[in-house]
């Protein structure tokens, strides 16, 4: 149990006030009140919390059924305490919203909720106090809570740098899911505690002699491996227990002023490698580059007595205690200054810049800015978006054709349309329309690189379909006409009217927006002067024309060419054994010609770089 003091003896009274006044049964009272205050003793021992954290986890139970507001716990107690509160109340809402929490997506969603890292060590306090009771759960939701302790909380744990809590975590979870295996584990380690203990005495007694005789301050302790690890290792090197030689490492840790540490552990590392033979591959040099989650530290196997070799750790009384208590050791010693952006999710938080701050709960503070929002699926799936992505985004990021046909979305009750902007934790439905199809606006409306891809590859695709659609009316109302069409003659109509190529012109004749029959007479009195001749734009045939297709740089023709739109000029009708050439069309695609073809002379004079060297398959 914690000491009052922690918390103070009149805030306490306040909170068992407010219990009394919940209408709960004194026989609830007491046993909710005991259970929170079992939760704040990890939360003081394990990570090291104090003041409005264990305010916050005392009075959850009251804030969850509504017997008290953030506005009360305001006036009553701190607005630091009810954001504490609101944040682990907003955590906790998405699990109603998703059971696939073994992911990536699920971590980062929850430091996103979270805001303020305390949030997160209530959680880690609360799953290891009901992972040590699990047998007082029922037994339809004790699966759940260790399956959630192993693929969430013990990795989070470990992230944040909480040792002891991972250790502990992931120990009773086997002792759960692998019973027989813990327990045979366990009375192994019992059996062969004495052995170990008079190897580890015989070990470090030289050791001791010559850190003293250096005038070094410091003790040292044999620290087993949990059995979860010792599990880890049977079944990586498909070994029995007998097998495993690391089961315990040596700890030899400084006392030192922080200007001496780094000197000191070298001295130390200087002094065992001098006397026991190291293994050079396993040195760890933790001291120069800390870990992500500030863990510091000298690593060092060596050869001891009988020829076992031992893993010695060393490190300063700072340094253990921040590899035991994680983040609130860590911001204890460095403190806070600035905003940290949470890219990779926990990283950044151990870049803590020195700061001359207290000692006091408020160090552990931090808004967790994030660049990213989580939402999820009706299915509970959750998806993983830039900040500012909208509904159209989320639309894309579930299927091309959802997005393709997305309408609007629904968040709750509530219809939104697509240019909705998605808030972490949004529960979205996508409302689509058979009838629906990207239009150009849409580009505006997304965020995400792809669902503008998407979006501008469909309307590309409808574009060439349609042009070619164009085309298609434009010849069928020629031949009906007898008059012979000529691409190139025809593209220098459309841009003297105002088009910049000929698919646009095209496009709209397909939507109607022009009348082929008003194009007739404009088309047969047309006349090009030399002077009024434009030129395409130059054409890069490796983006047009698959690779596959080619053969070096001559287009191979035949029946099975695919990924490129071919067509055979009817001015010369080519066919199989015939010379050919390759003519790209303004609209995109190639006409194959004749090599002897009438017009083949002034289309190679014109437009030499949209000519292709051919063959046929």
């Amino acid at each position: 149990m914690f000491s009052t003091n922690e918390i103070g003896t009149e805030q306490l009274e306040r909170i068992k006030s407010l219990y009394i006044d919940s209408g709960l049964t004194p026989d609830e009272i007491a046993a909710k009140f005991k259970r929170m205050q079992e939760i704040c003793a990890i939360a003081v021992n394990e990570i090291g919390v104090g003041g409005a954290t264990l305010e916050a986890i005392m009075l959850y139970p009251l804030f969850e059924n509504g017997s008290v507001t953030t506005d009360t716990i305001s006036k009553l107690f701190s607005s630091e305490t009810a954001e504490l509160l609101d944040g682990v109340k907003r955590v906790n809402s998405i699990y109603s919203k998703t059971w696939q929490i073994d992911t990536e997506n699920f971590k980062r969603l929850m430091l996103s909720l979270a805001k303020d890292v305390r949030v997160i060590f209530i959680k880690l306090a609360s799953r290891l106090y009901y992972i040590k009771n699990l047998k007082t759960l029922p037994l339809d939701v004790q699966s759940s809570v260790v399956k959630d302790t192993v693929c969430l909380y013990a990795p989070l744990a470990h992230k944040m740098g909480l040792y002891n809590i991972k250790t502990e975590m992931e120990d009773l979870c086997l002792k759960f899911t692998e019973p027989a295996v813990y327990y045979d584990i366990s009375k192994k380690l019992d059996e062969t505690k004495r052995e170990r203990d008079a190897f580890v005495a015989n070990f470090i007694a030289p050791i001791k002699e010559r850190l003293t005789a250096e005038g070094l301050k410091f003790h040292i302790k044999g620290r087993t491996k949990s059995i979860h690890s010792i599990y880890n290792k049977i079944k990586k090197k498909n070994v029995p227990f007998e097998g495993i030689y690391d089961l315990f490492a040596i700890r030899v840790i400084l006392d030192a002023k922080p200007e001496d540490e780094k000197a000191e552990c070298w001295k130390v590392y200087s002094i065992v490698t001098d006397m026991y033979k190291p293994d050079s591959t396993r040195l760890r040099d933790w001291l120069s580059a800390p870990k992500e989650n500030g863990y510091e530290s000298l690593h060092t196997t060596v050869e001891g007595p009988e020829g076992k070799w031992v893993e010695i750790q060393i490190r300063t009384e700072r340094m253990d205690e921040i590899a035991e208590k994680g983040l609130a050791a860590h911001w204890r010693y460095k403190g806070i200054e600035g905003e940290r952006q949470m890219d990779t999710w926990l990283a950044q938080l151990r870049n803590a810049i020195e700061e001359n701050k207290s000692d006091s709960d408020d160090a552990f503070k931090m808004d967790l800015y994030d660049k990213e929002v989580y939402v999820f699926t009706p299915k509970g799936e959750l998806h993983r978006l830039p900040k500012g992505a909208t509904v159209l985004d989320f639309a894309y990021s579930i299927h091309t054709k959802v997005g393709n046909t997305c309408v609007g979305g629904k968040i709750g009750d509530k219809n939104v349309t697509m240019r909705h902007i998605l808030q972490n934790g949004d529960q979205v439905e996508v409302l689509t329309s058979s009838t629906q199809q990207p239009r150009a606006d849409w580009i505006n409306i997304a965020v995400t690189s792809k669902a503008r891809q998407r979006i501008r590859q469909v309307i590309t695709e409808f574009r060439k379909s349609q042009a070619a659609l164009g085309l298609e009316i434009v010849e069928r109302r020629f031949k009906n006409w007898k008059i012979d069409f000529d691409e190139s003659r025809f593209y220098q109509m459309g841009h003297k009217m105002g088009y910049k190529n000929t698919s646009d012109i095209f496009i709209d004749i397909a939507e109607e927006k022009i009348d082929v029959t008003s194009l007739k007479e404009r088309y047969q009195t047309f006349d090009i002067k030399e002077d009024e001749i434009v030129e395409t734009p130059d054409i890069d045939t490796k983006a047009l024309i698959p690779s596959k297709v080619l053969d070096g740089d001559i287009l191979l023709v035949g029946s099975d060419t695919k990924g490129v739109l071919l067509n055979f000029a009817k001015c010369c009708h080519p066919v199989p054994g015939d010379e050919i050439f390759g003519f790209i069309s303004a609209t995109g695609g190639i006409k194959i010609h004749k090599a002897d073809c009438p017009n083949a002379p002034e289309m190679k004079k014109r437009y030499p770089y949209r000519v292709l060297r051919a063959r046929w398959k």
